[in-house]
């Protein structure tokens, strides 16, 4: 429910960037990638703390757990800071790169600008979320992901087109809103984990707390990059094509990751699952968890591409008059949503790879499918047959990748399996 509200937001802040115009719209399809890249950082370092304190818990209860706690809240911010410092001064650089006019990058650099005071309490709130799903509080992030995304839904129309002789924003606004929703986020994150005594202002073996985390967070975070980067890429590959092709492009691509969202939370919520259980060596419910979490991916992939299928056109239609963009948009769901439930097969193997704390599978795959498969693909049927070739190629990486996934997993679970039992 939470990441779901999360995407549910974001799609309808695209709807309201579309009535500005397709400039507008453009522009918010080029900050797409970097707020992707920027998000998937602060879920790699989520993935790394989640998977030491879920063990923990499993294996010797929580009263070191609490300890972790506080001290990957403080490894975010200071994490994120640096990321921060990194990319705050090079975002005309980055849109120049991924092929924006000069108009167009320079909302995008706008929005950005603005959008990078929220990211903080934005990354800590997901840490903390991730972290109260690893202690077993599986409600309560959801509720609060839910409340920030609502709050970030009602503040859009008034920052972006104004309310009582305030001057609206347009798309500057739809950042502001996301700052403000995301600060109060963060605050009840904190309100809940301190009520909860989950805080413990403790620095002693800070160092030990870090090098725990980064053990798996690392290779997340490397992982979780391939992502966007592809994103980037593919990008860069769709600006060839035109601003118009690129609104319909984050339209679309929006209006996809609000079912994918499902696919996503199914797989980031098994992965506290499988490290208490595995840290308990209660090898069965791993089991049965990871095939229950597959067969669920398939289920939903194929009811969201069959929804898409039919209800995408009119809905394309519906949120915009340019011809352009809104074929764009269509050719993208008629593709892109097919590999749905096999992304969600790869995504429940990588959770619960790093779940396992063996997170060199999933980066191994991520730069395999980006560089072997993806990308090559891409530029491929960019080359032969245009627009919708980009997202063939993309189609065909899924479904290799997955087949691979899904049997290396296996052999990790039997492997350990027999491992601990025989210690």
């Amino acid at each position: 429910m939470g990441l779901v509200t999360v995407m549910g937001a974001n799609l309808i802040e695209t709807i309201y960037i579309s009535a500005l115009g397709t400039s507008q719209l453009a522009a918010l399809g080029f900050t797409f990638p970097l707020v992707m890249l920027l998000q998937s950082l602060t879920m790699g370092l989520g993935v790394g703390a989640s998977s030491v304190v879920a063990r923990k818990v499993g294996a010797d209860g929580s009263s070191h757990a609490k300890v972790l706690v506080t001290h990957s809240l403080v490894i975010t911010l200071l994490f994120i800071g640096i990321v921060i410092l990194f990319f705050r001064p090079s975002l005309a650089w980055i849109f120049g790169v991924l092929g924006a006019e000069a108009d167009i990058e320079s909302m995008a650099v706008e929005y950005m600008q603005i959008w990078f005071y929220g990211l903080p309490f934005f990354a800590i709130a997901m840490v903390g979320t991730s972290l109260m799903r690893a202690i077993g509080d599986v409600a309560t992030p959801g509720y609060l992901m839910a409340a920030g995304s609502f709050l970030q839904v009602l503040l859009g129309p008034a920052l972006i087109f104004g309310f009582s002789g305030f001057p609206g924003l347009g798309l500057k606004g739809a950042a502001f809103a996301f700052i403000v929703a995301r600060t109060t986020t963060f605050l009840l994150v904190l309100y809940f984990l301190n009520r909860d005594r989950m805080l413990v202002f403790s620095f002693g073996n800070f160092w030990i707390s870090t090098k725990e985390v980064f053990h798996v967070g690392l290779p997340a975070i490397a992982g979780n990059l391939i992502g966007p980067m592809t994103m980037t890429i593919i990008t860069r590959l769709v600006a060839g094509h035109g601003s118009a092709v690129v609104a319909g492009f984050s339209l679309a691509s929006r209006i996809e990751t609000m079912l994918a969202m499902v696919i996503w939370a199914i797989s980031m919520s098994i992965a506290p699952f499988v490290g208490q259980n595995w840290g308990g060596r209660k090898f069965q419910r791993v089991w049965r968890a990871v095939s229950l979490a597959n067969s669920f991916a398939l289920a939903w992939g194929a009811l969201s591409y069959l929804l898409l299928l039919f209800a995408g056109p009119f809905i394309v239609y519906k949120l915009t008059d340019d011809l352009v963009v809104a074929e764009a948009a269509s050719i993208y769901l008629l593709i892109v949503p097919a590999g749905m439930g096999l992304m969600g097969i790869t995504a429940n193997a990588s959770n619960s790879f790093n779940a396992l704390g063996q997170p060199l599978p999933p980066l191994l795959m991520s730069v395999t499918q980006m560089v072997v498969l993806t990308v090559p693909l891409s530029i491929l049927g960019n080359f032969l047959i245009g627009f919708p070739g980009i997202f063939l190629g993309g189609l065909v990486a899924i479904i290799i990748s997955a087949t691979i996934m899904y049997f290396w997993l296996r052999r990790n679970l039997r492997v350990g399996e027999r491992a601990l039992l025989s210690s």
